[in-house]
């Protein structure tokens, strides 16, 4: 639970304060880091934070909702008080500025060098602004007023943002982590490495038995690998080759000569003459080794040690990050490692437990498991559900790399990137698999990149139908409660159904051989076949042959009242 009264606040902020910004502006930077799921860049890109930018503190292309946000924080240093109308009409006046494309240019040409002039151009708001509604959002850590409350009710284009809903919907991205860990070693006869960066930075560099390692705290529920970039693999060519030498006992003692070691930050080391003691301690690689040894504890040998580096530095510290991005070599690391500490992602990783902790495990680290029969959603497959549903690039899945890449901002660093939406899109995922069997080509069915076309069709007939835009924008309504959860199951079965009778059709005109691989890498011909088959299901609906999504939600609420 945070507070945003002053000056905690501060605290909450701390990382965006600077002195040529405003404590405003490091306010809406931080919201839109927290609260619209940003990346750090994009969020202070999104911020006006010099003066005279003609009262907008922020613009963001909302394009989930269709939207231009315009945004204005204020902080009171005075809890207790409250936002009225005054200040609302003010900002009413400020989004007057939008009204045309020629109070645009206006404002664009009067701001001069200011920033807000630059982000306008930016963000192509002339050219969008047909498409796009104005919505003003004044963001405050105290709460309105009764005339300002008065004031929202006849005003159509503003919301508020207050303390309450700051407070009530935070989702920390800290990872929850045990702190206060102690383990104990014995190093006696033994001969150690010392290294000195500074006076509260060293390295010791020791071969310590694996007997006592495997007795280190929170190896069994993998904690003390919380900043580790991966979980346990399994079973890989290391680890494999790791447990053929646990069992032979003849290697034991050369064990440091064939392995890598492991690395552990700690935020203090105790040494006395027989022992080395470390407390408020993560192993930041060897994940793979130390478990492999936990598991075959009993085959080891007080003969078997590992060369340990322990690093005395602040866990939560940089220096402690850059440790763990350079240590870990051993088993292939992929650029979806180095984002499992990402704020984004362990923040949509607490939000699952929040919303969804008995049913499902949000996977951001490759091995983590969720444990008590979970279902686990990877957050890779997220990232191509969000490439085919949301970027509409259901022909690129196949560069996967490009999720955690070049692409990541784009896929995860956005609002609506929230568990609810990747529950939701993996509800459908799971249903498009399970009605594969129903294309008549097999090949086709079993290539990856279909479910993803799939994907991308059912996202164009959502945004057709009056239900289905509601879905697109709150899909916490058709998820989170378990009924509404089965009527959506139900209605989108339906939907998946009817995209495949059609698609069966394409296909079969195109003849056994046709070079499907190629095509569905085409993003021309993904087009066009999703086109036809979209355009088809559209007409079947206005002809009513067949019901629309959201006639089959209406008869699974039907089912929901009956019921109950």
């Amino acid at each position: 639970m945070i507070t945003t009264d002053y000056p905690n606040i501060l605290d909450l902020i701390k990382d965006h304060i600077d002195p040529s910004r405003s404590e405003s502006a490091s306010f809406l930077i931080w919201y839109l880091e927290n609260y619209y799921r940003l990346d750090s860049l994009e969020a202070i890109d999104s911020v006006c934070d010099q003066k005279g930018d003609k009262g907008i503190d922020g613009i963001y292309l909302n394009d989930a909702n269709g939207t231009i946000d315009v945004f204005q924080a204020k902080i009171s240093q005075k809890p207790g008080r409250t936002v009225g109308d005054t200040a609302l009409k003010e900002f009413s006046g400020t989004l007057s500025q939008f009204d045309t494309k020629e109070s645009i240019r206006n404002l664009i040409d009067t701001a001069g060098s200011a920033q807000v002039a630059g982000l306008i151009k930016r963000l192509n708001i002339l050219a969008v602004l047909d498409q796009y509604k104005i919505r003003g959002i004044f963001i405050s850590n105290v709460e309105l007023d009764n005339n300002g409350l008065a004031y929202l009710t006849e005003t159509q284009n503003i919301e508020f943002i207050g303390k309450e809903f700051l407070e009530r919907t935070y989702i920390a991205h800290e990872r929850a982590v045990p702190h206060d860990l102690e383990a104990h070693f014995d190093i006696s006869g033994q001969t150690m490495a010392k290294h000195y960066v500074d006076a509260d930075t060293l390295a010791y560099i020791i071969p310590l038995k694996g007997t006592e390692l495997v007795k280190m705290p929170g190896i069994s529920d993998q904690s003390v690998f919380a900043y580790n970039v991966r979980g346990s693999l399994g079973g890989t060519n290391v680890n494999r080759d790791i447990i053929k030498s646990i069992k032979d006992k003849s290697l034991h003692k050369k064990f440091p000569l064939f392995h890598n070691g492991i690395t552990i930050v700690t935020n203090q080391i105790v040494e006395t003459a027989e022992k080395l003691s470390i407390k408020t301690f993560y192993v930041v690689n060897g994940c793979q080794s130390l478990t492999t040894l936990y598991n075959y504890q009993k085959e080891l040998t007080e003969d078997l040690r590992i060369l340990t580096k322990i690093v005395q530095v602040s866990v939560d510290s940089d220096l402690s990050k850059i440790i763990t991005h350079y240590s870990n070599n051993q088993n292939g690391v992929k650029a979806r490692d180095f984002k499992s500490n990402n704020k984004i992602q362990t923040r949509l990783q607490h939000e699952f437990m929040l919303h969804y902790g008995s049913e499902y495990f949000f996977e951001i680290k490759r091995g983590e498991t969720g444990g008590n029969g979970k279902r686990v959603i990877s957050n890779e497959n997220a990232g191509i559900y969000f490439m085919s549903f949301d970027l509409k690039e259901p022909w690129g899945t196949h560069r996967k790399y490009q999720v955690f890449d070049d692409k990541y901002t784009e896929i995860f660093g956005r609002p609506e990137v929230t568990a609810h939406r990747i529950l939701m899109l993996q509800l459908i995922d799971d249903i498009i698999i399970s009605k594969l069997p129903n294309i008549k080509n097999q090949l086709v069915a079993k290539y990856a990149l279909t479910r993803y076309a799939i994907l991308y069709m059912i996202r164009q007939i959502l945004e057709n139908d009056s239900v289905g835009v509601e879905l697109l924008k709150n899909p916490d309504l058709f998820v989170l409660d378990k009924l509404n959860r089965n009527s959506f199951i139900e209605a989108i079965k339906t939907i998946v159904n009817d995209v495949i009778i059609d698609f069966n059709g394409e296909v079969a005109n195109l003849g056994e051989d046709f070079d499907y691989k190629s095509r569905l890498r085409e993003e021309s011909w993904v087009k066009k076949i999703s086109q036809e088959i979209v355009n088809s299901y559209l007409k079947q609906v206005a002809r009513e042959r067949i019901d629309s999504f959201a006639q089959e939600w209406s008869k699974g609420a039907l089912r929901i009242k009956a019921s109950s």
